[in-house]
């Protein structure tokens, strides 16, 4: 079983921002899946389907960003899931609007929602999905300000492109490994 978690911010206001970038991924897997992520659990929205005979459990944490971590943990904990069955998608400053990067483990390089995951976890031995949102334009906006807002289109269409790859990301991760997924698309570029 693995339990793949979009970040974001739950309601309208936040709904198609940069920093729900894992928000929308989740709802791309949902889709391929057949599945809703309705279902009001341990805080956060839920759905489940099966890929690749694996059963995955897809959630969308209702406790804002900052808050990850405690919904994760607490549907790891249900779920009697260790980290290592644990993929996290989520938006990247460092990488521009079109790419995507996946990695085994690492730091939460700056994402409060990463840190309070890996913070509550106490590990950082899970697998990341990052989707690029690019960074705000020198003089700009602050980072806040610019991760809550809304993409110019030309980004936005860029997101959605590397949105569509996601679910076959996951697929490769769950079939083959979070190795031959790095291999297969990491660098790859979607504009």
């Amino acid at each position: 079983m693995k339990l793949v978690v979009g970040l974001g911010n739950p309601g309208s206001k936040y709904a198609l921002t940069r920093h729900n970038a894992g928000f929308m991924a989740v709802d791309r897997l949902a889709e391929r899946l057949d599945t809703p992520v309705d279902r009001n659990f341990l805080r956060s929205l839920v759905g489940q389907g099966v890929w690749a005979g694996e059963k995955i459990i897809l959630a969308k944490p209702q406790t804002y960003m900052n808050l990850s971590g405690q919904a994760v943990v607490a549907l790891l904990n249900w779920y009697k899931l260790a980290p290592a069955d644990l993929i996290v998608i989520y938006d990247d400053l460092d990488l521009p609007p079109g790419r995507l990067r996946i990695r085994d483990r690492g730091s939460a390089g700056g994402h409060r929602g990463l840190a309070s995951i890996i913070n509550l976890l106490g590990t950082g031995d899970f697998i990341r999905v990052r989707i690029g949102i690019g960074r705000p334009p020198v003089p700009g906006p602050e980072v806040a300000d610019w991760v809550l807002a809304r993409p110019a289109s030309e980004d936005m269409e860029a997101i959605h492109r590397v949105l569509e790859t996601v679910p076959g990301v996951v697929e490769e991760i769950v079939r083959a490994g979070v190795v031959s997924a790095m291999n297969k698309f990491n660098g790859n570029k979607t504009v």
